[in-house]
């Protein structure tokens, strides 16, 4: 792990030489089934994103829905936070949270770059988790990347929906660069749920409600499931091709690399903890 991490937090992440070549991936093309429902697993596009065998992986049994670890990309030290599609469906709880925010601050304090692979659904839901503070939790990844000055790169692979999308390092909260796939989703929730709640009255009019339904889902599908209206807003600085994504991230952070962003000196904001 030592291997990833600068001496002090005075210096720089650690750097081993590279040589950029023809860094296009097409096994990233097909990782993504055609069917939105169904789970892939988020450490194959880590593997096609990375330096080839670079991968560290950090609490690997704790809070399986997100995985974080170190990693090289063109030689350089980065930090990476993925939600994992394979476990949970992805979804954002207390673990996970706590997961997350512990390690983006982690490389926060050490210069380490953060990169984001986002695929999340939402936060999970039950009286379970608000008993236990998910909002308070949750806060405390919101918070580590609202506060983090390292550089900050999000690639959307496919759902980004709602408080959960803004939770991981979207635009709106600082980060640097936000790109996006052409699956990626990014709405206030799934289809099927908001169709049943914007298109209730129509729905239950209708003479047959069920095909009705299919037919608002289809509607509001093809209006926001989509990354193009956020791109349109500026929320995405580009969609890509997902074979571009290693290129796109090095040029992303090469360009960052002399990035600053420095807070009040002696001061600090008040962690929700």
């Amino acid at each position: 792990m030592l291997s990833y991490m600068p001496q002090n937090c005075e210096e720089d992440a650690p750097s081993i030489p590279y040589e950029i070549g023809n860094e296009s991936r097409e096994e990233l093309n097909t990782i993504i089934p055609d069917n939105p429902n169904q789970p892939y697993d988020i450490k194959e596009v880590i593997e096609q994103t990375i330096d080839k065998g670079s991968f560290y992986e950090i609490h690997k049994d704790f809070a399986e829905n997100i995985v974080v670890g170190f990693a090289r990309l063109a030689g350089k030290s980065i930090g990476i936070v993925a939600n994992q599609p394979a476990f949970l469906a992805g979804v954002l709880d207390i673990k996970s949270s706590q997961k997350g925010a512990r390690f983006v601050r982690f490389c926060d304090a050490f210069n380490i770059p953060l990169l984001v692979l986002e695929d999340v659904p939402g936060f999970l839901p039950g009286t379970d988790q608000e008993w236990n503070a998910i909002i308070t939790n949750g806060a405390k990844l919101l918070y580590a990347f609202c506060e983090a000055t390292v550089p900050r790169v999000t690639v959307i692979t496919r759902k980004a929906y709602g408080g959960a999308y803004d939770v991981m390092n979207s635009k709106h909260i600082g980060a640097d660069m936000n790109f996006a796939w052409p699956s990626a989703e990014i709405a206030v929730m799934g289809a099927k749920g908001a169709a049943e709640i914007i298109f209730k009255r129509e729905i239950t009019a209708a003479a047959n409600p069920e095909e009705k339904w299919k037919e608002k889902e289809a509607e509001y599908a093809e209006m926001f499931a989509n990354p193009y209206k956020a791109a349109a807003r500026g929320y995405i600085d580009e969609v890509i091709k997902p074979q571009q994504t290693r290129e796109k991230l090095i040029a992303a952070f090469k360009m960052l690399e002399n990035k600053v962003d420095t807070l009040p000196r002696k001061k600090h904001g008040n962690i929700p903890l």
